[in-house]
């Protein structure tokens, strides 16, 4: 058997995500990209409970020219300085191109989950977006809906849903069978 994880989306979830025109966005800048409160205490608690992290976030301003890969990196770098992830899987495709990586479907989730060795059953994705919860259905792990504010509409049910990640704290350790941190 293998080990639970918790694959986490980046924007809205993990860092502060922004909503221009009725659209939420991610940050543009390194100034913009702002963790969350309770983020890293979360996935810090996630961690000593033997939980593996895997950010799995679509990035189509990469395909698209308005996202520099040093930007990516530089984001991500970031992340990894203030919170505690063992893994950041990016599908760089914008919607057209029909990838298996991009969100809703399930690439990210099952390729991270067969390098890493990932026991499905008890997995949870947590994500902002209606795709992040389809994307947990299809890949056979329970679904966390960060729901901030954004009023979209989903497609499947969540598991569960809750306004931020520290608030999912003990719901996803007793969904991944993990020790209280």
């Amino acid at each position: 058997m293998g080990r639970p994880a918790v694959f986490l989306d980046r924007d809205g979830v993990l860092n502060r995500a922004f909503e221009r025109d009725g659209v939420p966005v991610p940050p543009r800048t390194l100034d913009e990209f702002e963790v969350l409160p309770g983020v890293a205490e979360a996935c810090a608690a996630f961690r000593a409970a033997g939980l593996l992290l895997v950010v799995v976030t679509n990035q189509p301003d990469l395909a698209r020219g308005t996202l520099d890969p040093t930007l990516l990196q530089a984001f991500h770098d970031k992340l990894r300085a203030e919170v505690p992830v063992d893994d950041i899987v990016v599908c760089p495709h914008s919607g057209h191109e029909g990838c298996w990586c991009r969100k809703p479907r399930p690439g990210m989730i099952l390729d991270a989950a067969r390098r890493h060795g990932v026991d499905l059953d008890r997995s949870v994705a947590a994500g902002d977006r209606w795709r992040d919860v389809d994307a947990a259905h299809r890949a056979g792990v329970s679904s966390v809906w960060i729901d901030w504010g954004l009023g979209e509409p989903l497609r499947d049910a969540p598991g569960a849903r809750f306004g931020s990640l520290a608030q999912a704290r003990e719901y996803v350790l007793e969904v991944c069978g993990a020790p209280r941190a």
